[in-house]
Order: C-alpha cells, then structure tokens, then sequence
C-alpha cells in the first residue's frame, strides 16, 4: 500500500510522443491538486524517452506497460496501493477502476469516439471499441460522477444514458502563451498543428491549399506535429500538386511551436472530433482566428463562432472561409484579436477548483460517515477544500514549463484515439 491521494490513471502523459491536450489537462489538474498538498501520482504507459518513475512539478509520475498492456498494469497497481481517490481518464478504453477499489472513483472523458473507432481500428475493430465506450463503460461507472470539459461532450455522453447530472463541465485552463518575437509571415500562410493520425483530417487542410492557389499562387501551410499519418498526407500533398508549397516541420518544441503559429494568418483545424481544441487557445494567444468544424464538438466553446473564428459544416464551408479571412484583411485582425482575448479567460485555477469539488463529493456520496470523521478522511476534506477555495492567481497554481519528449523516431502505424 502507498501513501496516495489521487491516483490518475491515465493511457499516456505529457512527456509521450503522442501525447497532446488531453494530457496537459490531466497535468495541470494534477499540479494544481498535488499543490494544495494532496500526494498525487500519475500511472501511464511507458514509452522510453521518460523514465519509469518521475516527479513533475510535484506529480508523482509512474509509467508501466504499453499502448494496451497499461490497462491490466493500472488495474493492478489500483488494487495493489489502495488510492484513497481514483481519476479513471477514459480515453475510448475504459481502466475499469471502479471494480478494482472501493475507494471514491471519478471518471474523465474528453470527448466520445463514435466516428474514430472505424478511422482508426477498421470496421471490425472500431465496432468492438464502440462497443467498449457505448455499452460496457456506462455500466462499469454507473454509480460514480464524470467530469468532461464542453457541453458538446456533455450532450453526447447524454446520448449514452450517462445522466446529465452526473457530469460537470470542468474547462480547460489557457497554457501560458510562449512569447516569440517571429512576425507575421509578408505572404498568405495557413497552419494545421496536431497529430498526424486518420482522424485529424490533415487532408482538408491540403485540399484548401490547392483549391485557393489560383487566387494565392503564394499561399502556404505548414503541417506541424508527426504522426504514422505523414506518408500518406505527403503522397496526397505531390498528388495535390502542392507539395513544394507545404512545410511538414515534424516533431517541434514549445518555442518552435509557437513561431509557426505566430507566422501564420489562419489556424485550419479539420479534425473529425476534439474534446476541446487547446491548439486554438494557443492560436488566438497569436492573435490568429481558427477555422474548424461544428460537427467536431470541443470547437463549439474554443471558437467563438464569427468573432475569434469560423466553424463550419463541411469541407467547401472550411475553404470559403479561409478564402474570406485570407483577402479581409480587417476582418482577419478583428477575429484574431477576440481570439486572444478569449484565450485570456481560461485559467487553470478556477479548473482545479471546479475538480476538488468534484472529488469532496465523490468523497462525500462514495465514502462512510466513519472514514471521513476519521483522521486520513478530515485531512483528505481539508486539502480538497485548500484546493477547492484557492481560485485566486497565487503561487499554489503558478503554471511550470511541462516536460516535452525528444523528437520521436519515426513510427509504424499505430492507434492514438485521442
């Protein structure tokens, strides 16, 4: 047994190659709780570029077992040190916790997976996953709260028979804004930032390259991010004919990261599905509007539609509007700026709070009048309570750089929901 607090479990953190927003919320969220001084760790899969055991900004982070195996290791290290609270992140594949404790179990999910299943794993494959998240999920966390991060989510899980009171919305924070000194780029100049895989739909964003270079012969796009994707994405750049107009950056750091955002005009975001879409806060923190989907959910609170960018219903509704931000230039300005102060009111302080409240009702509900009269439950309330009440920008929510793996080798195909 371990002197835990809050155990995460989580399929990955933000030190994987593959690891992207929904591993910076688990972060964050851990740092915030960890900082009211609750012992929080952090269980996740191993992927050799971190070592097994760290401590981030005071987040015990354990890594064990890969892609799949991290499912049984976490089920077994649950039932092995007794957490006295489990967050059970729920990334498509459900950990199950709630049947390895009978400590307070809260469930996260980002966003649900109906339309990646089969884009990623086949037909086959993709209705057993289905299956997984639809059926068997609701089930297993039946009697325990969800914590999601849009409304958009919130719905779909909903539609799931998971009842909407049991869910709350706990936002995600704006990461601190990199500052750069990188000017705009003089000529028209698109980004798309994310994992290469499927379902981020990288496609669309070359299709609008291709179908606007009559009228931009100058126009370019910058692919940013890596992913077992980018072969098939460079075939269709050359079958496109637009491939000398594209820059793949691959794996970038912080710094580089925010260079290409900063040089860009408009941030094109086609992906099929997002929780919530960080990468448009750190776009708007550019004073650059994004482009993306209604249908993609998390977009919907991202984006404020036709002030700090566009959602639309397709892929020529994405071009139109990319076609009018790129020639207006007043109105590109004006969304870029309602983009930057609509980043500005995301803090993660008043995320943490919103989650302690969360876990001291799930302590309260889930838990004996004996164990929280008793000395670990009355000090377990009272750090959930420091943490739940410390909203304010004190030093106790003071954002610290996040680790960011080394540039990954190139990969086989593999399967990221997320």
């Amino acid at each position: 047994m371990t002197d835990i607090d809050v155990l995460f479990v989580n399929w990955r953190d933000v030190s994987h190659p593959e690891g992207g927003g929904s591993e910076r919320y688990v972060q964050r969220i851990a740092e915030g709780l960890a900082a009211a001084g609750l012992q929080v760790t952090l269980l996740c899969a191993e992927h050799g570029r971190a070592p097994a055991e760290e401590v981030v900004n005071g987040v015990r982070i354990i890594r064990r077992g890969r892609r799949l195996s991290v499912y049984p290791r976490a089920f077994a290290f649950v039932r092995r040190h007794r957490p006295r609270l489990v967050i059970d992140v729920q990334n498509g594949i459900p950990f199950c916790s709630t049947l390895a404790t009978e400590a307070p179990v809260t469930t996260v999910v980002h966003h649900v997976h109906k339309e990646q299943w089969p884009m990623v794993f086949g037909r086959i494959g993709g209705r057993i996953g289905w299956w997984l998240e639809s059926k068997v999920a609701p089930k297993v966390y039946r009697r325990v709260p969800y914590v999601t991060i849009s409304e958009a989510t919130r719905t779909e899980m909903t539609g799931l028979g998971i009842a909407a009171d049991r869910i709350t919305l706990v936002p995600v924070g704006t990461e601190p804004i990199v500052p750069v000194e990188t000017p705009r780029s003089p000529s028209p100049r698109l980004v798309v930032l994310g994992r290469l895989v499927p379902h981020k739909q990288v496609e669309h964003a070359l299709e609008i390259l291709a179908r606007l270079s009559d009228r931009w012969p100058d126009l370019s796009l910058a692919v940013v991010g890596e992913g077992w994707w980018e072969e098939q994405l460079r075939a269709e750049a050359e079958r496109l004919g637009v491939a000398d107009r594209v820059e793949f950056t691959g794996f970038v750091d912080e710094r580089a990261k925010h260079e290409q955002l900063a040089a860009s005009w408009v941030h094109v975001c086609p992906s099929v599905k997002e929780g919530w879409g960080m990468v448009v806060i750190e776009a708007g923190g550019h004073g650059v509007p994004t482009v993306g989907y209604h249908a993609s959910g998390g977009l919907q609170e991202s984006v404020v539609d036709g002030v700090s960018g566009v959602l639309v219903d397709d892929l020529d509704g994405m071009t139109a509007a990319v076609a009018r931000l790129l020639e207006d230039e007043g109105t590109r300005r004006a969304m870029g700026e309602a983009a930057t102060r609509h980043a500005a009111t995301f803090e993660w302080s008043a995320s943490v709070a919103t989650f302690a409240g969360v876990l001291t009702k799930a302590l309260h509900d889930q838990t004996t009048e004996e164990f929280r009269s008793g000395e670990q439950g009355r000090a377990l309330v009272a750090l959930l309570e420091r943490a739940r009440t410390r909203t304010g920008r004190d030093e106790s929510i003071t954002l610290r750089p996040l680790p960011i793996a080394a540039a990954p080798a190139r990969q086989p195909a593999a399967s990221g929901l997320a």
